[in-house]
């Protein structure tokens, strides 16, 4: 039985409103292409953080993360922290970011044509949105998992939840844009820290740090300490993920699009600086809430189905009122995510995919309409892939293996671009092609029976890191072979 009420209800309706209203309040802000999809490059430093803090930390964050914990402990942080070491890194550095900002584009994809040709733009801008929508479809089923038990409901509900989830997100998204998704970040980075800290707080006195290490100990032995031994993680987990953690940093549009709203590079490295330690915290403070199911829940009251051991555990933990506020710090921090990844997606394809069609001379007003749209479309595309796809294995790996369907080309295309000078398009080329069809492959073999007992004996994490390892070699390959121009056998005589 949950602890939801009608007054959480009540609490949780008046959030979604409010945040609606300043979605559709901004809208007469918003009269240029710029302004809707980069805020007209006028991000500052601490709106910064705010931003890319909150577009990280969404509900489907916090179910993985959560997973993680209850099904590897405390070494299930292990991703976060690789993460957040790549963006510390990157920020001190400005590796790859400092160009990148430098050259003035939208999208990443807009400065590989200024390199690799247009071509290359166009195919790079369509892996990028083929592997952030797959990765992106379970969202909505996950935000709707969610809430279904936390809130109590019936699960035959679960379809029309997803659905009034996405419409409330979409709304202020398809009006306002980046504009309305800086604004509204702000408050949802407040309400999302507020639950954060209450229900751990509530976790460390309820239950307290010695029964939740001592479950950890119990259940997964030293691997639920160290990711290098425990038995479904292993070396390739940490190599896989630290692969992603580089990619992600460098190339994630919906973080990368943070450094191009900033007002210069040197903001956008400060960002990263800043937001650096708290992706250390998405995956750590959630993941003690999976360790706390992992206390307090039977394994017959979870199932086989650990996605839930979360949500299930706070429906009776947290008390009435108080869990009002933290579903609606769920739902703020769920709208913020899912608001800038659609909006993310939808600028790829305006500003990339269809390139050749507008050629950047569309008028303004035709450039906003056709990009609320392109929105509008995902949206619909999101309710009907979360309505049927079933993930095979945990939720983080299955993103990070779909993530990967881009990440491994395009962060191998940018640091060859930034700093390669024999890169090409036939070396581009080849690594798109590559970086696109293993993981996809793989994806598709889990799904085939016949195939399906490969994928398991390889795993996602040693095909994870083949992917990465072939797309370097396929650029080096590619690029190399790749006969000389005249002019540049020229260059090279002179």
């Amino acid at each position: 039985m949950s602890n939801f009420t009608f007054l959480d209800g009540g609490i949780v309706g008046f959030y979604i409103l409010v945040v609606i209203v300043i979605g559709v309040f901004v809208r007469k802000y918003v009269s240029k292409v710029d302004q809707f999809l980069v805020a007209g490059r006028e991000l500052n430093l601490y709106l910064g953080i705010a931003s890319l803090t909150a577009c990280e930390f969404g509900i489907v964050t916090c179910m993985y993360t959560a997973q993680n914990g209850y099904k590897f402990g405390f070494a299930g942080a292990t991703p976060g922290i690789l993460i957040a070491l790549a963006m510390l890194m990157v920020g001190i550095t400005g590796f790859c970011i400092n160009p990148l900002r430098k050259a003035g584009v939208m999208t990443i994809p807009e400065l590989f044509e200024k390199k690799f040709g247009s071509r290359v733009r166009w195919m790079s801008g369509v892996v990028i949105v083929l592997g952030g929508l797959l990765n992106m479809g379970v969202f909505l089923r996950m935000g709707g998992d969610f809430l279904v038990e936390v809130c109590g409901l019936n699960p035959q509900y679960l379809e029309i939840t997803m659905t009034l989830l996405l419409f409330g997100i979409g709304l202020y998204t398809v009006l306002g844009g980046m504009v309305s998704v800086l604004i509204t970040d702000y408050l949802q980075f407040i309400m999302m820290s507020i639950g954060l800290l209450v229900v751990t707080i509530m976790i460390f006195i309820k239950i307290g740090w010695a029964d939740l290490v001592l479950a950890v100990e119990t259940n997964h032995g030293p691997g639920g300490f160290n990711p290098f031994v425990h038995p479904e993680m292993g070396p390739a987990y940490v190599i896989f993920n630290a692969f992603v953690a580089i990619a992600v940093v460098l190339t994630w549009q919906t973080t990368i699009q943070r450094v191009l709203s900033a007002k210069d590079s040197a903001t956008g490295r400060k960002i990263y600086k800043g937001t650096s330690p708290f992706f250390v915290c998405r995956f750590l403070l959630p993941g003690l809430w999976g360790i706390a199911a992992l206390v307090v829940l039977t394994p017959d009251q979870v199932g086989e189905n650990t996605i839930i051991a979360m949500p299930r555990f706070l429906s009776t933990f947290v008390p009435p009122i108080m869990m009002g506020v933290v579903v609606a710090a769920m739902l703020a921090a769920d709208m913020s995510t899912d608001a800038s990844y659609m909006l993310t997606w939808g600028t790829v394809i305006y500003n990339d995919i269809m390139a050749p069609l507008h050629k950047g001379k569309w008028s303004q007003r035709k450039g906003l309409m056709c990009n609320r749209f392109i929105i509008a479309m995902i949206g619909v595309f999101l309710l009907i892939y979360g309505l049927w796809y079933k993930i095979e294995g945990d939720a983080w790996t299955y993103l990070a293996v779909t993530g990967s369907i881009y990440l491994s080309s395009m962060s191998v295309l940018l640091i060859a671009c930034c700093y390669w000078k024999k890169a090409n398009n036939w070396g581009a080329t080849a690594a798109i092609i590559l970086g696109a069809t293993l993981p996809l492959g793989f994806l598709l073999c889990q799904k085939i029976p016949a195939t399906k007992p490969f994928t398991e004996y390889v795993g996602p994490y040693v095909s994870g890191m083949m992917t990465y390892i072939g797309v370097a070699v396929a650029m080096v390959i590619g690029s190399l072979l790749k006969p000389k121009t005249l002019q540049e056998r020229s260059d090279n005589n002179d």
